[in-house]
């Protein structure tokens, strides 16, 4: 078998051979060897954000007179490439590593740096036009660079990804309140029959949430502008010029249309990772409502003709291997499986934000990708559970009037006429005979026949108050 080339290079801590063609440099690839440890790595979004920023920042430098225009142009360049995704082959860190993200950062570093030697048409491994650490780290520390591509990579998927979905979701729920308005079906409360409800209310609750959802998304971008670029190491803004932050973020959002601000305090954004924690939250509350409202259209499609079926939900797979003809909610199903992912995720975000200490979170690799899965599973979820699920959902009428008549809770628009007690009496008779409530009632003749069918009358009953006109 032919051994694949290789070379040699050198960093702090001696000579380190690594693939002749890889552009990471000898500090990458000791974390390669170091860290074999899960598979995953960091995802696209925050390969495009550590891109985002060194771009920036190689520009942001010559505009301060601090990097000469060759070595710009050759950073910005071979930076774009990363931000394109034209060199993900050469970030192959696994994500449970150093604690700060150092060795991605070096990674991006390096790989920026023997890019820019091979466009300079320079070997791999040369530094004498572009050295990772004196010109594609300038003014910047792993410790400022980390949380800031984790704020800008969030901050881009939420507004590109996540909120699209979340409105598309909820124009589709909104759509079926009002196709569903004037179909009356049995409201339910602790499982058991409650009085009666539109099932176009039932659905614009859903829609509702989803509003909520939207605006909480909005809320975790709010949270994700104030980036930490300009603590450098520990918060001081050691080796930097005073300028540099404003000029970085002035070509951030230039390029995704964000408009990040500097930290208020430097020592608050590097120590604590709070603004990540509040942004998980907010996603786990989106996922805590996309559970219900899956959950729920599940249950009320349960049957076909043995369980609830007041609605039927698109047919998307067979359900069974052993039974014929079985059709399973199976958007639903998925769409709460992730549900609990992000809800798991929050969990480890929580505690790995609960670890900074002094000056720096050591967690932040994990937080990176838990917060950045997060996002790309609700939005891709979200996304297919709206074509495939919730705009085909049809509703039974039929199975909804059947529903309503039977129930008990029928009875309760009859307590104020005459009395809790004989209405009560009246519910139990009901649940001890079969019979229903209007059956009952015309039979002992409680109220004329008039005022008994308006009082029964479920329209009225999904009215405020559940008043007669």
């Amino acid at each position: 078998m032919t051994e694949k080339p290789t070379r040699t290079e050198k960093d702090s801590m001696g000579e380190m051979t690594l693939p002749a063609s890889a552009l990471h440099g000898a500090s990458t690839h000791r974390a390669v060897l170091n860290f074999p440890v899960s598979g995953y790595r960091f995802s696209r979004p925050f390969i495009r954000a550590l891109g985002l920023i060194k771009w920036a920042a190689a520009q942001a430098n010559h505009d301060l007179g601090l990097l000469d225009a060759e070595r710009s142009a050759l950073i910005v360049q071979a930076a774009e490439e990363v931000i394109e995704g034209k060199l993900d082959d050469h970030f192959p860190l696994d994500i449970f590593q150093t604690g700060s993200g150092t060795s991605t950062n070096t990674n991006a570093n390096e790989v920026i740096a023997n890019r820019s030697a091979v466009i300079a048409g320079k070997p791999i491994g040369s530094r004498e036009h572009v050295h990772p650490n004196d010109h594609v780290n300038m003014g910047q520390s792993s410790n400022d660079v980390i949380p800031s591509a984790i704020h800008i990579s969030a901050a881009e998927q939420l507004k590109n990804c996540l909120i699209p979905a979340l409105e598309k979701l909820h124009t589709a729920l909104e759509s079926k309140a009002k196709e569903f308005w004037n179909i009356i079906k049995i409201g339910r409360t602790h499982l058991m029959d409650a009085t009666p409800i539109r099932l176009g209310q039932e659905f614009s609750g859903y829609a509702q949430q989803i509003a909520y959802a939207k605006e909480r998304a909005q809320k975790a971008i709010e949270a994700l502008r104030e980036i930490p670029l300009g603590g450098t190491a520990v918060g001081t803004g050691l080796n930097r010029h005073t300028d540099l932050p404003a000029k970085i973020l002035q070509h951030l959002e230039q390029r995704t249309g964000i408009a990040f601000y500097e930290a208020k305090n430097h020592f608050e954004a590097q120590g604590g990772k709070d603004a990540v924690v509040e942004v998980s939250g907010q996603l786990k509350t989106i996922a805590v409502s996309l559970f219900k409202i899956a959950n729920d259209i599940r249950l009320l499609g349960s049957g076909p003709r043995c369980g609830i079926g007041e609605i039927q939900l698109p047919a998307t797979q067979p359900g069974s291997s052993i039974m014929p003809g079985k059709v399973n909610p199976v958007m639903c199903e998925s769409v709460m499986m992730v549900c609990a992912q992000v809800i798991g995720n929050d969990t480890t975000i929580t505690w790995a934000g609960a670890n900074g200490n002094f000056e720096l979170n050591v967690m932040m690799p994990v937080m990176a990708h838990d917060l950045l899965e997060s996002i790309r599973l609700l939005a891709n979820v979200v996304d297919v559970f709206c074509d495939k699920c919730v705009r085909g959902i049809v509703a039974n009428e039929e199975r909804c009037r059947e529903l309503v008549e039977l129930s008990m809770a029928m009875v309760t628009s009859l307590a104020p006429k005459i009395g809790y007690d004989r209405a009560a009496e009246i519910a139990k008779e009901s649940a001890k005979t079969g019979r229903t409530v209007r059956e009952i009632a015309r039979e002992k003749k409680v109220l004329p026949e008039r005022e008994l069918e308006r009082a029964l009358d479920p329209i009225k009953m999904t009215e405020p108050g559940g008043k007669e006109g």
